[in-house]
């Protein structure tokens, strides 16, 4: 009986689709520094899927702050540009790219229990569509000038509207 589920579970194992994100990478991440007293923080960064599927990144975690979440700036009926989450998460397409910038897309850190010092590297962590998650490295550079990415908006990154 040992056997056959142990057949049963490894057959299942290989049956299993590959994680949808097994291509994501982050590339250029820095975060502002803050002050002591900061209760907020932002990081932006470029998301690239190498890998020949889309991924979908659904949340956002960082250890140090009350909630960790993906912001955007939306105007609202008035005209006025606020900043909100993404409820629905970034789409990644395959070979994809998306900027995460200032005055657009970005990490949004809220009720931070420690400030970000110049130079300071924290861990944020990405979690995926498929329940898997991946941990990067964060710069807190505040030399830092916005759009330094250095990459090529043509991978089907996406400035529109997000829902």
């Amino acid at each position: 009986m040992f056997r056959n589920f142990s057949l049963a579970a490894a057959a299942a194992l290989f049956a299993a689709p590959a994680l949808a994100c097994d291509g994501f990478e982050v590339r250029d991440a820095y975060a502002r520094a803050t002050g002591a007293m900061a209760q907020a923080g932002a990081a932006f960064m470029s998301l690239h899927n190498t890998g020949s599927r889309d991924c979908h990144v659904v949340a956002v975690r960082f250890n140090a702050a009350a909630r960790t979440e993906l912001h955007t700036h939306q105007e609202d009926d008035r005209g006025v540009m606020r900043m909100v989450e993404i409820d629905a998460g970034i789409p990644l397409p395959a070979e994809g790219v998306r900027v995460l910038d200032r005055g657009g897309d970005h990490v949004m850190f809220l009720g931070l229990t420690r400030p970000f010092a110049q130079g300071d590297t924290i861990e944020v962590t990405f979690v995926f569509e498929d329940g898997a998650e991946r941990t990067v490295p964060v710069t807190v550079d505040n030399e830092r000038q916005p759009g330094g990415h250095g990459h090529s908006h043509s991978h089907g990154h996406s400035h529109g509207k997000q829902d």
